[in-house]
């Protein structure tokens, strides 16, 4: 986490866009046509687009070059075209690497990003690291998140690594039904502790699937974007306003 990794947003036409948490899959087409409906109707002439991971409802690896992977990356490469796609790593998606990001268009983030939006120091990222209750999924995640263990996942033949996709979204879908709803959401300390650690005065944030925009002291905020399981959830950032919108999925 680096100053010199601050992102200017561009003020020749202001607006920028948030998303996070859409699960793409091919299971679901009633949201990834939302999602393409979003990139052609929404992002030309915005100043960027920031997608706060999470976008598949699982990624294994660039080499997985399914016609629906393909079908995605070709959507977000048109609309890069037309406005900047930045994207942080979701728990989901945090295999996206090189190859994906140049096949659509878009740049990588760093796991904690810090914006300069319009006058106000904001800082974005995916989430799930401000969950620190959750004890049991924070020791996973500091292992997953080293080195080795991306290179261990991807050495394994595209089968394998489907099938323990699968298992692991089985199992954590059994660990979350029985986990109170607080373990799941983000801790006020770590929060604190990333604004102050920033010094942004806003964090902008996804993983929870709880849209809200929360005041907090100091004059400090924080925003939650919404999933995509039922709406299409979207921040808009412009320099007079923080709206979070949503429209209901159209029905198949």
């Amino acid at each position: 986490m680096k100053s010199d990794n601050l992102q200017r947003v561009a003020v020749g036409d202001p607006r920028t866009l948030f998303i996070g948490d859409l699960h793409l899959s091919a299971d679901r087409p009633d949201i990834t046509r939302a999602f393409a409906r979003f990139l052609a109707d929404e992002v030309p002439g915005a100043d960027a687009l920031y997608i706060l991971g999470d976008l598949f409802e699982a990624w294994i690896g660039d080499d997985d070059l399914s016609p629906f992977n393909l079908e995605v990356a070709a959507l977000l490469h048109q609309a890069s075209a037309q406005a900047p796609i930045f994207y942080l790593h979701g728990n989901r998606d945090f295999l996206i690497g090189p190859d994906f990001a140049k096949r659509a268009g878009i740049t990588l983030l760093p796991e904690v990003e810090i914006l300069e939006l319009y006058g106000i120091p904001t800082v974005i990222l995916h989430g799930d690291s401000l969950c620190t209750a959750d004890l049991e999924y924070q020791k996973f995640r500091r292992i997953r998140n080293r080195p080795w263990f991306r290179l261990l996942m991807l050495s394994l033949p595209l089968r394998l690594r489907r099938a323990l996709a699968r298992r692991a979204r089985a199992r954590s879908k059994a660990a979350n039904a029985s986990k109170e709803m607080a373990i799941m959401d983000v801790t006020p300390t770590a929060v604190d502790h990333l604004l102050n650690a920033t010094h942004a005065l806003r964090m902008i944030h996804g993983h929870t699937h709880r849209p809200a925009i929360h005041r907090l002291p100091d004059e400090r905020q924080r925003v939650v974007v919404g999933d995509w399981y039922l709406q299409e959830s979207v921040l808009l950032v412009t320099p007079d306003e923080c709206k979070l919108s949503s429209q209901a999925l159209p029905k198949i």
